[in-house]
């Protein structure tokens, strides 16, 4: 038997969808989403991604980025999988210590597995994937918490906010969907807390037509909502972010709604709220229901300095 372990290659492309589709049971990953979490990723590099090649054919997969994120280099396992008929025969651990090899040769300070901010399929382990939990406890991952999806049925609710938009249309708070010309305003509100979040913003005004509403007082922007700005086609809201000074008046809710009504229109069932803080917010304005659980986990690579 022939297994030999070597860096993703452009013509593996097909092998690798195959895989993930036929061995990813609680998840769905097409040809489009697929070609945005490799090249269209913002740190996409081959050199970080490898395959196991068994006999001809693609067995493994395991795709890792690195992102500086205030201040900290941090090495993700962006996606990965192994052949169900192929588990249990070190082929997870041998890509992996050549990712790690790769990661600490680029002094990268830890590494966690799928939270990958800017693109990313899904915010931590599923644990239904108990391979990938005694995969990632082998090799000295340590959890360090956890965070939900939460589902909302798009065909079956109202979300027109009509009456809403004019109440604070009467207060000087203008709602409308961005444009190109936007986006330096939307950069500002950011800031540097947000900053991870431009690269789905840019995505989102990108898309035809762009897939963020705003909101401004006396013709500034001070709040945003978008969607299908990551995973595209598949329902996902966000990033969402509403300046201190416009809490507390419902326009996240508005904004919420009218990217909901956005992916109705789409034909969509539902749409995925990821990675989610607020549940009760979501809960609330859209009847919102959680519908998977992911377990985060670290490796910390480097010691920390005092």
């Amino acid at each position: 038997m022939v297994v030999e372990i070597r860096n993703y290659r452009s013509n593996d492309f097909q092998q690798v969808l195959k895989l993930l589709q036929n061995n990813m049971e609680f998840d769905f990953i097409s040809e489009e989403v697929l070609e945005e979490k490799l090249t269209g990723d913002p740190g996409w590099n081959p050199k970080s991604t490898f395959v196991t090649q068994k006999e001809g054919r693609v067995a493994g997969f395991m795709q890792g980025v690195y992102r500086n994120v205030r201040g900290v280099r941090y090495g993700y396992i962006k996606l990965m999988a192994v052949e169900k008929e192929s588990r249990k025969q070190g082929i997870a651990r041998a890509m992996y210590l050549q990712l790690e090899d790769y990661f600490e040769r680029n002094k990268v300070d830890a590494v966690r597995i799928y939270d990958v901010p800017l693109n990313y399929f899904m915010p931590g382990i599923d644990p239904r994937y108990t391979a990938a939990v005694c995969f990632a406890e082998r090799m000295g991952f340590v959890r360090n918490g956890d965070t939900s999806n939460l589902d909302i049925d798009l065909q079956h609710q109202n979300w027109s906010e009509q009456t809403k938009i004019e109440e604070l249309k009467a207060q000087q708070i203008e709602v409308s969907r961005a444009t190109e010309a936007d986006r330096a305003e939307i950069t500002e509100l950011l800031g540097t807390d947000w900053h991870l979040w431009q690269y789905e913003v840019d995505r989102a005004i990108e898309s035809s037509p762009p897939s963020l509403h705003i909101a401004r007082l006396n013709g500034k922007v001070l709040a945003f909502a978008a969607h299908n700005a990551n995973n595209k086609g598949t329902g996902w809201f966000g990033p969402m972010l509403t300046h201190n000074d416009m809490r507390g008046k419902g326009i996240g809710g508005v904004l919420l709604k009218l990217c909901l009504q956005d992916m109705k229109n789409e034909g969509l069932e539902k749409s995925i709220i990821p990675w989610v803080g607020p549940i009760p917010f979501y809960a609330h304005q859209a009847n919102a229901k959680v519908a998977r659980v992911f377990w985060r986990y670290e490796k910390k690579l480097t010691t920390p300095k005092i």
